[in-house]
C-alpha cells in the first residue's frame, strides 16, 4: 500500500505535489491545512486523514482532531502536527505504540528511525518558508513493514 503524506499547505497546495500523490491508496495531511479546498483537492486522488495544525481555525479545527491514530495495511500510524526530535519523542509515544509517527510544523523534511519507530515529517507542500524547500513523502507498507522516502518538489 502506498500512502501520500504532506503538511503545511497553509491554504496553498503547490501544483508539483499532485503528480507525486497520483496512485496512492490514502493521503495523510499533518496539519496547517489552511483551507477546506486543500482537502477537497486531495480527496479527488484518494481518501484523506488529516489533523489540524496550530494555524488552522474554524471549520478545520472542528472537523479535524489535533492528533489521531490509525491503522493502514496493518501498520499503526500516529498523526499530529507538532512533533519534535525523534530521540525525545520515542520516550513518550502514545499507546498503542505506533510503528510510524507523522508530524509537520517545521516545514523541514525529516525521516529517521529510533527504537523501531519511523519518524516522518514530509516538510511543507505549500509555499517555502524556514529554509526547508518543498516536499511530500511517500510511505510504502508491505507485509506489515513501513518504509518511506521524501520527494522534493
Amino acid at each position: 500500500m502506498r500512502i501520500g503524506i504532506l503538511s503545511d499547505t497553509h491554504g496553498y497546495l503547490d501544483p508539483r505535489a499532485l503528480p507525486q500523490l497520483q496512485g496512492v491508496a490514502h493521503i495523510l495531511h499533518a496539519g496547517d491545512i489552511g483551507s477546506p479546498a486543500i482537502i477537497t483537492a486531495l480527496e479527488a486522488i484518494a481518501p484523506v486523514s488529516a489533523v489540524h495544525g496550530n494555524t488552522d481555525t474554524g471549520e478545520l479545527v472542528r472537523r479535524y482532531p489535533a492528533s489521531q491514530q490509525l491503522t493502514l495495511a496493518g501498520v499503526n500510524i500516529y498523526l499530529t502536527h507538532i512533533g519534535g526530535k525523534p530521540e525525545a519523542l520515542v520516550r513518550c509515544l502514545p499507546e498503542p505504540r505506533p510503528q510510524v509517527f507523522v508530524f509537520g510544523h517545521t516545514h523541514v523534511a525529516l525521516l529517521e528511525t529510533h527504537d523501531g519507530v519511523l519518524f516522518l515529517n514530509p516538510g511543507a507542500a505549500g509555499r517555502p518558508r524556514f529554509g526547508g524547500g518543498l516536499s511530500v513523502a511517500l510511505l510504502e507498507i508491505e507485509e506489515g513493514r513501513a518504509t518511506a522516502r521524501i520527494v522534493r518538489l
